[in-house]
């Protein structure tokens, strides 16, 4: 019987990529399923970006390009760092991808080895542990609460600091929980990695224009950690992207070298009319491309969060970035309708997506079974008619 590797038995296959599938397969059967499980924002991406990729496809730009990206598009990524993250950074210190994914698992296989300790608060983002697996790394799960804003504490983070912690895995705005870091936040953790030789920071940063805070906070901002520092953005949220495929990594010269020499061998450089692409992004003014998207978002988690009061047993934070609201549903645990009896977020989830035709991610996904994440980045009626559904068929859970 044909084998397949250890490597790829021993990671998951992403449950919102799972869920967003099966939403699919439901629908083609004619079920009128509701998906909030993907993270992708439902607004085109803006005309001029569109326009400038069409000219370079006119203009015949479709060869190969530097496989960190092309030299003035890098440039225009540190324009961009320092006009809006107050970050220095040189060309030679930036490199695009095919999406912020890859520039994380760049990074992962060249940084870590077997048996180096990654520290990730949790909740946190799907593919954080299974690209650990990939290297061999070893995942050190910090439990956040709501209670904290499912936030990670310096002292929480210094409690789980060992000699083979070699890198911090974490996102602000998080997904799934839509916290967000002040400034005040970071650099207190900031001071205790400094503490320790060889501790680095992955910030994934790539729902930074999606922020209800006030405004964005980047690690690398702080000098005396710079060097420790690896920004992980791009243009999938922010500018919504996502089919594009465009990831930004900011990292230490010697890293993105290194990187530069791992992707080299799997894909060589991401699409050069993406490239183009990021290119415009890079230059857009915040006001009139970014700020209305953001605005629409805020918009839509105060209704979600309006409509959740009144469904009994969720229990949330007020997220103040990404399009996510993460409630913690254990009140229902124990209960039953029908052939559903509800032990923990993955139960529930497949509950709703049976009974209310709302398709969600079980908490499970980022590291706790006893939430759901739903999007809400989707219209309004959508969300409307997906709380309707959902406070009816909990209603039927006794």
């Amino acid at each position: 019987m044909p084998q397949l590797s250890d490597r790829v038995n021993q990671i998951s296959e992403s449950q919102t990529i799972a869920m967003a599938r099966k939403s699919r397969e439901l629908k083609a059967q004619g079920v009128d399923i509701i998906s909030l499980s993907l993270g992708e924002p439902d607004f085109p991406t803006p005309q001029i970006i569109k326009d400038t990729a069409k000219q370079a496809i006119d203009e015949n730009y479709s060869y190969y390009t530097h496989v960190s990206g092309y030299l003035e598009l890098r440039q225009a990524v540190c324009e961009k760092f320092k006009r809006d993250n107050n970050i220095s950074h040189t060309p030679d210190e930036i490199v695009v991808s095919t999406g912020a994914k890859q520039s994380i698992a760049n990074l992962v296989l060249c940084l870590i080895n077997e048996g180096d300790e990654v520290i990730i608060p949790s909740p946190y983002w799907v593919s954080y542990v299974e690209l650990l697996k990939l290297a061999g790394g070893v995942p050190v799960i910090i439990e956040t609460q709501i209670e904290s804003d499912f936030k990670m504490s310096p002292k929480e983070l210094e409690a789980a600091i060992t000699p083979k912690t070699k890198m911090i895995m974490m996102s602000t705005p998080c997904n799934p929980t839509g916290s967000v870091y002040s400034k005040e936040e970071l650099k207190a953790l900031a001071e205790v990695v400094i503490q320790h030789n060889e501790l680095y920071i992955l910030s994934d940063e790539i729902y930074e224009h999606i922020n209800f805070a006030g405004g964005h906070e980047s690690f690398a901002q702080f000098d005396f950690i710079k060097d420790r520092v690896i920004t992980i953005n791009g243009v999938s949220k922010g500018f919504a992207m996502t089919g594009w495929r465009g990831g930004i990594m900011a990292a230490p010269k010697w890293i993105a070298e290194a990187c530069d020499k791992m992707q080299g061998q799997f894909t060589s450089a991401t699409s050069s009319i993406t490239q183009k692409a990021i290119h415009k992004a890079m230059t857009l003014d915040y006001e009139t491309y970014i700020k209305p998207m953001r605005d629409a978002f805020l918009q839509r988690r105060d209704l979600v969060l309006k409509l959740m009061k009144d469904i009994p047993g969720l229990k949330t934070n007020v997220p103040q970035g990404a399009f996510y609201v993460y409630p913690e549903i254990s009140s229902y645990f124990g209960k039953k309708y029908d052939k559903y009896t509800i032990n923990s977020g993955t139960d529930l989830s497949m509950f709703l997506l049976d009974v209310a035709h709302v398709a969600l991610v079980p908490g499970a996904a980022f590291g706790s079974d006893k939430y759901i994440r739903f999007s809400y980045a989707t219209s309004e009626d959508n969300l409307k008619e997906a709380l309707r559904r959902m406070k009816e068929a909990l209603a039927k859970l006794q």
